[in-house]
């Protein structure tokens, strides 16, 4: 008996589960720390995978992406339900954690690899992203026009694992204190009603 009722509540958690909406984008707005950080606080957002896109080799490593040899991005993959956060929503916040007029830069991190990104997962997700990028051009949000890519997503890399949950596990490294630290905090002031309940 107890084996039945077992099975039930897994099977109700399993469908459960499989019946949440997921969608997933790619996306690159400098240091991959600062947005996983930003985006795994945001509700609706089921997972955040730092990693690399956007690149012509197989499986690059940390070293050689900020090398500039291979061509990536340092993105991350970001899995939501489209129920509950949009991808338009998902893009607000994208705007607002970075700055997409500069670039091959993000403040003092300058490479190719701190490009800012839009690696869409479908047609709408392009369709979405160009009309953001040309509203906020024509309103001119910016003093200087968006050079973020949107391109079509080809593959993505997840990065090593000392990258994982790198701000959170971190947060007194000089790094996380100066830059990431500050980001994240102002993310939680303008987006204070779309965090995450703790």
């Amino acid at each position: 008996m107890q084996k039945i009722f077992l099975l039930f509540i897994l099977s109700t958690i399993y469908m459960l589960s499989e019946g949440q909406k997921k969608e997933v984008t790619t996306l690159g707005a400098g240091c991959f720390w600062c947005v996983e950080a930003v985006y795994d606080q945001l509700n609706g957002v089921i997972a955040v995978e730092s990693g690399y896109s956007g690149g012509h080799k197989e499986n690059p490593t940390y070293k050689e992406v900020c090398a500039e040899t291979t061509g990536h991005a340092e993105v991350c993959q970001i899995t939501f339900n489209p129920d509950v956060i949009s991808f338009g929503e998902i893009l607000t916040v994208f705007w607002s954690i970075h700055n997409p007029t500069t670039l091959n830069r993000q403040g003092a991190d300058i490479g190719m690899q701190y490009r800012s990104a839009i690696f869409y997962h479908s047609s709408e997700q392009e369709k979405v992203a160009k009309e953001q990028v040309k509203l906020i051009n024509e309103q001119k949000l910016y003093s200087d026009p968006i050079v973020t890519e949107v391109t079509p997503y080809s593959s993505f890399f997840v990065a090593e694992n000392y990258h994982k949950e790198y701000f959170e596990n971190n947060p007194n490294q000089p790094y996380c204190r100066m830059v990431v630290g500050p980001k994240v905090e102002k993310f939680q002031k303008m987006f204070k009603d779309q965090l995450k309940a703790k």
